[in-house]
């Protein structure tokens, strides 16, 4: 009895506590909406507002070019956008994109080692030179160790000194190449939204800066170049004809890829003629037009994804030439590449291991043109980089057919 007494007392203490009258209740209301119509703006302090701005409740919309203090930090590359208030999404939180804000644009991305890293002064030139993407660095080379490895004697493993050297030449040859390329750009890269905050086109650094870093690129390549022997020396300095041109043939043809091969695949010639000291066409020439194809295949892939604003600022490419019929051309072409690829063993007498290399990678390059979303420019730029392991998997072909030859 006594507890069912005080089950009673209890409810109706309850009752009158959340009762109100109709007036009470209008007032309330009006309270609310009073609250509403002026909102509070609440800010907090952490220890990371060094580096973020201060969040609100009133659904701010805030980026990299509003704020100069976060792109001092930041650096040029980082353009975060936060609708409709806090997320409560870890990724914002730490200052990182969604994967869904990095596929609306190449303008959202997350910080590189360059941004973490990196003395502020420095940053623009590396990014100038990409080298917080090494995938146009591993595309430069692969032709290079290829080449390199075909020229080791049977039972032999390729030189390591040619292959550093080369190596290091790539880098370099890349990040002239890529400052030669915004130079020739500056006009166009700032309405490309891929483009857009590139060192130059967004002013981090001036034309004579980029020319500048332009010169000492080369001049570090020209040591490079002055250790191989005579007939490498003309052959490599040959190669800068195609370097300077390239960037400018998607202004006048379809075809810029095309030319885009005829230079990143150089190193197949000049490795070969840097251990032999001259030039064996039967071998090399099979190798160098399977990179030319090899090429045509990852970099229209890649020009997909600027295909619209391509047609806005009046510039070519292979990908608006073969339109729908882009994966149709790509087999064709990644056909021809595995093609040459098979007639450079045969004339270098590579080993069985070589054939084995060879249906792997066709495998994968045919992954690359029968799963690629040519509509999706996160998928293309995926396909792309996926380019390095298609190298890696002839490279260890070429070692392991000759080694065991």
């Amino acid at each position: 009895m006594a507890f069912f007494g005080l089950s009673r007392v209890s409810r109706r203490l309850l009752k009158s506590s959340v009762s109100v009258t109709p007036s009470s209740s209008f007032a309330v209301l009006q309270s609310q909406h009073k609250s509403l119509s002026n909102p509070v703006t609440t800010h907090y302090t952490n220890p990371f507002t060094k580096y973020y701005p201060l969040w609100n409740d009133n659904h701010q919309v805030w980026s990299k070019g509003k704020e100069l203090h976060q792109e001092k930090f930041l650096g040029v590359g980082w353009n975060y956008r936060l609708v409709g208030g806090m997320s409560s999404s870890s990724s914002v939180l730490e200052g990182k994109p969604k994967k869904d804000d990095k596929e609306m644009s190449d303008g959202v991305k997350e910080a590189s080692w360059i941004d973490l890293y990196l003395p502020e002064e420095v940053r623009g030139y590396a990014k100038l030179a990409r080298l917080d993407k090494p995938i146009g660095t591993w595309l430069l080379a692969w032709p290079c160790m290829w080449s390199i490895a075909l020229a080791a004697d049977p039972g032999s493993l390729p030189s390591f000194k040619y292959m550093a050297l080369f190596g290091c030449g790539a880098l370099l040859l890349r990040g002239a190449g890529c400052t030669i390329n915004d130079l020739l750009d500056q006009d166009i890269d700032p309405k490309v939204d891929r483009t857009r905050l590139r060192p130059i086109a967004s002013g981090l650094l001036t034309p004579f800066q980029g020319i500048g870093f332009l010169g000492l690129q080369l001049l570090l390549g020209l040591g490079i170049l002055l250790q191989l022997n005579n007939y490498s020396r003309v052959l490599g300095a040959s190669s800068l004809l195609l370097v300077f041109s390239y960037p400018l043939m998607k202004r006048f043809t379809f075809w810029p890829q095309a030319f885009l091969g005829l230079t990143i695949n150089w190193g197949a010639l000049l490795g070969w003629t840097a251990v032999k000291g001259s030039i064996d066409p039967a071998v090399v020439l099979p190798l160098y037009l399977s990179g030319v194809c090899w090429t045509l295949v990852y970099d229209t892939i890649y020009a997909h994804q600027d295909k619209e604003d391509d047609v806005k600022v009046g510039v070519k490419s292979t990908a608006l030439r073969f339109g729908d019929n882009t994966k149709l051309w790509l087999t064709g072409f990644g056909t021809a590449s595995m093609g040459f690829l098979a007639l450079s063993g045969l004339s270098a007498d590579l080993g069985w291991q070589y054939y084995a290399s060879l249906a792997a990678a066709s495998g994968q390059l045919g992954w690359q043109i029968g799963t690629a979303d040519l509509s999706s420019g996160a998928d293309c730029s995926r396909k792309f980089v996926s380019n390095k392991w298609f190298g890696a998997i002839i490279f260890s072909g070429v070692v392991l057919g000759r080694s065991f030859q």
